[in-house]
């Protein structure tokens, strides 16, 4: 079964850090543009960060303005995995989390191929 499975959630202070994880089976992540999506409550979907497949020439990343200088996309292509390092965090990154499987091109959209079930993230004192 293909599928997309988030991981490293959970309740952090103002200011510390969280890596999340995304741990793809039945499909290879190579081949695939990847992001991290949140939604928190009452608020539409944000595309946070992007990453281009390996097959680009140019391993491009894109980020959100609210999240600049503060989380770093990466993926280990040998484990499948892509991962979100968070750090500084704020009160209003409180969301859900997903990985998915994005769009080519500029900016962060989600394609409609493959996406995983969330992972929550909460800052709070």
């Amino acid at each position: 079964q293909e599928q997309l499975v988030e991981s490293g959630g959970g309740l952090v202070q103002p200011g510390g850090s969280l890596r999340l994880s995304c741990t793809a089976s039945g499909l290879t992540l190579d081949y695939y543009p990847l992001g991290w999506f949140r939604q928190a409550p009452g608020k539409e979907r944000e595309g946070v960060s992007c990453i281009s497949s390996l097959s680009s020439s140019d391993g491009s990343t894109y980020y959100a303005d609210s999240v600049k200088g503060r989380f770093t996309i990466s993926r280990d292509n040998a484990k499948n995995t892509v991962y979100l390092q968070m750090n500084s965090l704020k009160p209003e990154d409180t969301a859900v989390y997903y990985c998915a499987t994005a769009l080519s091109g500029p900016g962060c959209y989600p394609s409609l191929d493959y996406w995983g079930r969330g992972t929550q993230v909460t800052v709070s004192s």
